[in-house]
């Protein structure tokens, strides 16, 4: 019996040693591969012969899972799993779990780092010191007393609101579920149209489905103000990026903060939002702290001591 790491998720040595230990205690063998590749032919051959496999959002096809006839759980060390061919390992009965909540801190930390970074322009400023300059006329905005629109109320979603509630921000919400207790503590839950009315900052907290492709296009878009703030820690293609460049070069609203993109970085040279004006981009870190990756191979290795102790392995 195996369970291979396809990648390094983070593991030190210290933590394979203890990793090793605890599933040959549950009889497995545990293979970590110290590299990443998303070459289907390498994957396959980390994956063959392997009950359990672990990764993070490298992309599994069924044609690849298909290759892998031993797989029965895939552990993916991230939120999202819209990276896997979930129908294929439905209808071949192979289990998926993730790593919820892990990265709520990291992602709602950087959140409110992009947006006081726009709202202060600090790094048009910092390049401007740089090169000699001061302040100037300069005058920029403070985040207390902002309108913040949160698309999405999960883990971070939930978390965001909670941190910009202390620096004095009301929050309106769009969710499937309305939380009483948040709609008790202030939290005013909206259709999406009229969030991206009345906020001053929009935030996006969704994960990627059907519903949600281009859930931000150019009509929508046009509902934001002209002061407004787009924040997206979530998924690319939840906004027509092409359309948001547009909004940016027509200064239609005031910045955006980008942490994700139709693909993992990096981003072809022709990337839209590469030359928008007010942007600011970071190569996916959201969930990139020390402190996001030791809470997520905990919730892991969790996720897959329940599926061997609940006896659903099948030897």
């Amino acid at each position: 019996m195996k369970i291979t790491a396809v990648e390094p998720l983070g593991i030190s040595t210290q933590k394979e040693e203890e990793l090793n230990t605890l599933f040959r205690s549950k009889g497995f063998d545990f293979q970590l591969y110290r590299d990443r590749t998303e070459e289907a032919t390498e994957l396959v051959k980390r994956m063959q012969n392997a009950q359990i496999v672990m990764l993070s959002n490298i992309p599994l096809s069924g044609e690849m899972l298909l290759q892998c006839p031993d797989l029965q759980m895939i552990c993916v060390a991230f939120t999202g799993i819209d990276h896997i061919d979930t129908a294929f390992c439905q209808n071949h009965n192979i289990k998926i779990t993730n790593a919820v909540g892990y990265a709520k801190d990291a992602v709602a930390e950087l959140v409110i780092a992009m947006i006081i970074n726009l709202l202060r322009d600090i790094p048009t400023l910092e390049k401007h010191l740089r090169q000699g300059g001061t302040r100037g006329q300069f005058l920029g905005n403070q985040l207390s007393g902002k309108t913040v629109g949160i698309v999405g109320m999960g883990n971070i979603g939930k978390h965001l609101a909670k941190l910009l509630q202390c620096f004095g921000c009301k929050i309106i919400a769009y969710s499937r579920r309305i939380d009483d207790n948040l709609a008790q503590q202030g939290v005013e839950y909206q259709p999406l149209d009229i969030l991206l009315q009345r906020s001053d900052i929009v935030s996006l907290h969704l994960p990627l489905t059907e519903e949600t492709f281009h859930l931000l296009d150019k009509n929508r878009l046009k509902l934001l103000q002209p002061h407004a703030l787009l924040i997206n820690t979530a998924r690319g293609n939840i906004v027509d990026t092409q359309a948001l460049a547009d909004c940016l070069q027509q200064n239609r609203i005031a910045g955006a903060g980008w942490d994700v993109f139709e693909t993992e970085p990096p981003l072809p040279p022709q990337h839209p939002l590469l030359t928008a004006p007010h942007c600011l981009l970071s190569p996916h870190i959201g969930y990139a702290t020390k402190e996001a990756f030791e809470k997520r191979i905990e919730i892991v290795v969790k996720n897959i001591m329940e599926f061997i102790d609940n006896k659903q392995i099948i030897k």
